[in-house]
């Protein structure tokens, strides 16, 4: 069955890449944002490698594709967002990365964290991007055992930043195990299709994105016993300590 979460004060999403978030969760960011909770974004590329006008330049796909992450932010209710700057269909699990991110969950200090699956969907191979699964992984070992532990990329500590535990992980993208909670964002689907559009350089092309997103959305539902006409997006919550 769908559930109401409870609030918490702060969350962090990481993502690869703008829109994955928008895509994968926005409507619920729309119900936690609406809860006050301060969100933030994590965004491990600038999705350098997307887009689908040729007539654009490659230098500005990056710049582009963090304004319009910027402006879908907006439209659920995030203002803060943060770019790691890694190549966009490069991204791989090192250390780098998961102490860039440990950077970040320290620097937040989130109560609930969404992060993409490390697990490859072999039912919609699309939705296991490498990308994905590379900032899935580098995510969730940022919360165990990076973040938390003292002694673990001791740079952060020298930068005045001290450990900090995440006791609560949602995983979007599908798991093995399958989804165990689910949210009814009919109420706020809106909002996610506006956060959606305003990635125009990835979606103004998809003259059939409402409809595809009533689809998806609704099988989720419906997964959750909600009445016919509602919309839900899935996840897998976990406990982590």
């Amino acid at each position: 069955m769908a559930e109401q979460s409870s609030p918490v004060e702060r969350a962090l999403v990481v993502t690869a890449h703008p829109d994955d978030v928008d895509f994968g969760a926005g409507g619920t960011i729309a119900t936690w944002t609406a809860q006050g909770t301060a969100v933030t974004y994590c965004i491990c590329t600038d999705g350098d490698a997307g887009g689908f006008d040729p007539d654009v330049p490659r230098g500005e796909i990056g710049g582009i594709r963090q304004a319009e992450q910027r402006a879908a932010a907006k439209e659920l209710g995030v203002e803060d967002v943060v770019f790691l700057g890694y190549p966009d269909g490069r991204l791989a699990v090192t250390q780098e990365l998961r102490r860039d991110i440990s950077r970040v969950v320290r620097q937040v200090r989130p109560e609930r964290m969404m992060i993409q699956s490390p697990e490859r969907n072999w039912e919609r191979i699309a939705a296991s991007h490498p990308d994905h699964l590379a900032a899935g992984e580098s995510a969730i070992a940022a919360v165990y055992p990076d973040a938390r532990n003292p002694f673990a990329h001791l740079e952060l500590a020298a930068e005045g930043l001290e450990a900090w535990s995440v006791p609560e992980v949602w995983v979007m993208g599908g798991t093995a195990t399958g989804p165990d909670h689910f949210v009814d964002i009919t109420d706020v689907f809106d909002r996610k299709l506006a956060a959606l559009r305003a990635h125009a350089s990835q979606t103004a092309h998809m003259d059939g994105l409402e409809e595809m997103l009533r689809g998806w959305l609704g099988e989720r539902a419906k997964a959750a016993g909600l009445p016919a006409g509602r919309l839900a997006e899935a996840f897998r919550v976990v406990h982590t300590r």
